[in-house]
C-alpha cells in the first residue's frame, strides 16, 4: 500500500464535543496502518467566515480546501442539530467543491445528544453524491453520546468498534476505484461556477 491521507473534519466548535474524540478515534484506528497519515481538521481552528461566493478565498479556506484535496478519504464528523449536521460543517463544506471530493471516499459520523440521529447521515450522504463523492456504507451514529464518552474517550465497546470500522473502511476503501458520475452531481449546476 502507498501513502494514504485520511482526513477528518470535527464540524463541532463546542470544547466539551463528543463530535471531536469520535474524529480523533477513527482517525487512530486507521493509522494503525504503518502507510496512512492522519489529519485531524478541527474547525475550532481554522478560520472560515460565512462562505460568500464572492470571497471563497477568506480566511483560512484555501488551506482548509488544499487540506481536505489532498486527502484519499474524508470523514465527517458532526454533532446533530435539528435532525441535520452542524453550520459550521455546512459551512466548511460550502468552500469545498468537485476539486476537493470527486472520486474521494468519505465516511459519516453523527453524535447526539438525543436517540434518533440518522437523518443526519442522510443528509451528509446526499452532499457527497452531489459533490460525486464515494461515501461508505458503513456509518456512525452516537445517540445518547453523554453515555458513551468519559474524559474524551470512548467506553462503550460497541460504539468503540463502531467508530473504529469506520476508520478502518476509510483506509480500505480509500484508493476505491471510482464509478461514473452520480446523476446527483451531473444536475449539480452550481459545483462548476
Amino acid at each position: 500500500m502507498s501513502q494514504l491521507r485520511i482526513a477528518a473534519i470535527v464540524g463541532s466548535l463546542r470544547d466539551g464535543s463528543y463530535t471531536r474524540p469520535a474524529c480523533r478515534h477513527a482517525l487512530a484506528a486507521a493509522g494503525e496502518f504503518e502507510a496512512v497519515e492522519a489529519d485531524l481538521i478541527d474547525l475550532r481552528t481554522v478560520s472560515l467566515p460565512v462562505y460568500d461566493a464572492d470571497s471563497d478565498d477568506a480566511g483560512d479556506a484555501p488551506a482548509f480546501r488544499t487540506r481536505v484535496q489532498e486527502a484519499d478519504a474524508v470523514i465527517l464528523g458532526t454533532p446533530v442539530y435539528h435532525g441535520s449536521y452542524s453550520s459550521a460543517l455546512k459551512n466548511a463544506l460550502d468552500y469545498c467543491g468537485f476539486d476537493e471530493f470527486d472520486e474521494t471516499t468519505v465516511g459519516l459520523l453523527c453524535v447526539a445528544g438525543g436517540s434518533f440521529p440518522t437523518t443526519t447521515l442522510d443528509h451528509l450522504r446526499s452532499v457527497g453524491r452531489s459533490l460525486n463523492a464515494w461515501v461508505l456504507p458503513h456509518q456512525v451514529a452516537i445517540p445518547q453520546a453523554r453515555n458513551y464518552f468519559e474524559d474524551g474517550e470512548i467506553v462503550d465497546e460497541n460504539v468503540r468498534e463502531r467508530v473504529e470500522t469506520l476508520g478502518l473502511r476509510s483506509v480500505q476503501y480509500g484508493t476505491i476505484e471510482p464509478d461514473p458520475r452520480t446523476l446527483e452531481s451531473t444536475q449539480n449546476v452550481g459545483a462548476d461556477d
